[in-house]
């Protein structure tokens, strides 16, 4: 594979990998790092590709094990990444004690019930809340239409509000 081509998938899927990632993790620097190494293991598994699914897939399918040995990894020296501790680091950026509070509590009832969800509907509520991805992008990754992720991402919405 010509350098041309490795910065033409790299140009392209960049966003797409570091945004899953973003989801996943919780964590920018995380999430830059296991991209960086992503791409890395994509240029040496490159023949391991099979070009029945879209290269956007594999990548993040790559991006996923990364964070599970990520994650093993630190299991093993006792330090677990809890979703509690990235809400609480980013509830204490707010100025306002009583706001901190009541965002954290709604954050909290939003997770909640789109925890409640079905497993397809739950990774493209994440993926479109928590990554900022498009519909686009989010049906690249989980191998469907733009339309399928967006019509998923409505009616779960409309699931979670009927909670109220």
């Amino acid at each position: 594979m010509h350098n041309q081509q490795i910065e033409k998938i790299y140009n392209e899927n960049y966003p797409i990998v570091y945004k899953y990632l973003c989801c996943i993790t919780h964590n920018s620097d995380i999430a830059e790092e296991l991209t960086q190494e992503t791409f890395y293991k994509m240029i040496k598994n490159i023949d391991n590709f099979r070009e029945n699914c879209k290269l956007s897939s594999w990548l993040c399918e790559i991006a996923k094990n990364l964070w599970f040995d990520e994650l093993r990894k630190r299991r093993r020296k006792n330090s677990k990444v809890e979703i509690v501790e990235v809400v609480n680091e980013s509830l204490t950026r707010c100025e306002d004690i009583e706001e901190n509070l009541i965002h954290k509590e709604e954050v909290s009832i939003a997770y909640n019930r789109i925890n409640q969800l079905d497993n397809e509907t739950k990774r493209v509520m994440f993926l479109r809340i928590n990554a900022e991805m498009s519909f686009k992008e989010i049906g690249q990754v989980l191998g469907r239409s733009e339309n399928w992720a967006r019509v998923t991402f409505y009616r779960g919405k409309k699931k979670v509000k009927e909670c109220d």
